[in-house]
């Protein structure tokens, strides 16, 4: 049976585009600071997908990724309790391999934490991530999840984070900002990104801090110990001995930030990071906040600044961040954009830039689409070409 909604969605995109040529990327000022532009991409985008669908992904099949509050109420407490659910079950690590992973909503932070230096200012950083979030909804799906992946429109947030669908604390919600605790804020930096000026990102403090105290995951415990956690206050990060050791159980808590937004992921921002940067190696840059793509200037980008708009503890901490349920939310963001991009030159826009180590350190070979994505014990290993579409290979989606 045909995908009925996904048809009226195409319907009415092809409508919105009416004398939109998006080909020439001609938008005014208004269009891109309002978010007009960024929708209009997405139509086209959805249009040009649906062309282009190979191997098993087929028009019923293929599923549709929302922002979070377009999702029902029954459909977000279903989401909410999938995750519960992945929260719930059994590690899929041998026993004693990697104690602080308890369940498997920790494997999955045990992942990330295993590759970060091989999946951040890499090569294979957006396919890796791709991949990953697929893999989260695969389990999600085995937990009662009937729908897509849902993600986080940073924007729609910009004058109150606390105030979002999203963390709101309510029981469609995944659970409310920290109790608010007077904090400084945070003195950013990234080994081997350092500017040419200040090499320091400065993020004011935000409006919580503390332990997450409503709504869903307000009592979720955090199992991995800090590997790169700011210190409010000082250009210090907190290490633990030992991240994957038992016994570092703590809260989870959060500092939601409107600031880091406001700077790096407004619709300006992602917009003109679509359409101002014409090949892998620029987009990916700009989106991580490097250096050599920003002039020099000190950045998050609109990678780094989702993450620090929620903050806290493990949000703040590179590594381990997956253990904040928001994490998921923010990258399947950042997958979107990436999809935004691919889809307005699909055919040149396959391709991959970088090496197999963060910033080529230390230096290592040139990543390429035959290369491996591993993520044990979660998935099977696939290689990065069977996911640089959505629409053909191991995936099938789209967003809206």
């Amino acid at each position: 049976m045909l995908n009925q909604p996904l048809l009226c969605l195409l319907a009415t995109s092809a409508v919105a585009l009416g004398a939109i040529n998006i080909p020439n990327l001609d938008f005014n000022q208004e269009a891109i600071d309002s978010g007009l532009a960024l929708q209009a991409i997405n139509s086209y985008a959805l249009l040009k997908a649906t062309t282009h669908l190979s191997g098993t992904c087929t028009l019923d099949k293929l599923k549709i990724r929302q922002e979070w509050r377009t999702l029902s109420k029954p459909q977000r407490r279903e989401y909410v309790a999938a995750v519960q659910c992945i929260q719930a079950r059994r590690s899929l690590l041998p026993p004693g391999l990697v104690p602080a992973a308890e369940s498997i909503f920790d494997d999955f932070v045990w992942v990330h934490y295993n590759q970060t230096p091989f999946s951040h200012g890499t090569g294979n950083f957006l396919s890796w991530h791709r991949y990953y979030m697929h893999t989260y909804e695969t389990h999600l799906r085995a937990c009662g999840y009937t729908g897509a992946l849902p993600y986080w429109s940073w924007p729609l947030d910009l004058d109150s984070v606390a105030s979002s669908p999203l963390f709101d604390g309510s029981d469609t919600s995944i659970g409310s900002d920290g109790t608010p605790i007077p904090h400084e804020g945070m003195k950013l930096n990234w080994p081997g990104n350092t500017p040419t000026g200040d090499p320091f990102v400065y993020v004011s403090p935000g409006s919580g801090g503390g332990c997450v105290h409503t709504g869903p995951f307000s009592n979720l415990t955090v199992n991995f110990g800090e590997v790169a956690l700011p210190v409010y206050g000082k250009e210090e990060r907190l290490s633990s001995a030992d991240p994957t050791a038992g016994g570092q159980s703590r809260c989870l808590k959060r500092d939601l930030n409107e600031e880091p937004g406001r700077k790096w992921s407004t619709w300006r921002n992602i917009t003109e990071l679509i359409l101002e940067n014409k090949n892998i190696e620029w987009f990916q840059g700009v989106m991580q906040g490097m250096v050599n793509y920003t002039g020099g200037v000190a950045s998050l980008g609109v990678h780094g600044a989702g993450h620090y708009m929620i903050g806290g503890d493990p949000g703040s901490d590179p590594w381990i961040t997956p253990g904040d349920p928001g994490f998921y939310f923010h990258h399947a963001g950042i997958d979107r954009v990436w999809w935004l991009w691919q889809m307005l030159d699909l055919d040149n826009r396959r391709d991959v830039f970088g090496t197999n180590t963060a910033m080529n350190n230390p230096p290592s070979e040139d990543t390429t689409v035959e290369d491996w994505l591993r993520l044990d014990p979660l998935a099977e290993k696939v290689k990065i070409k069977d996911v640089i579409s959505t629409v053909g290979g191991d995936l099938c989606y789209v967003y809206i």
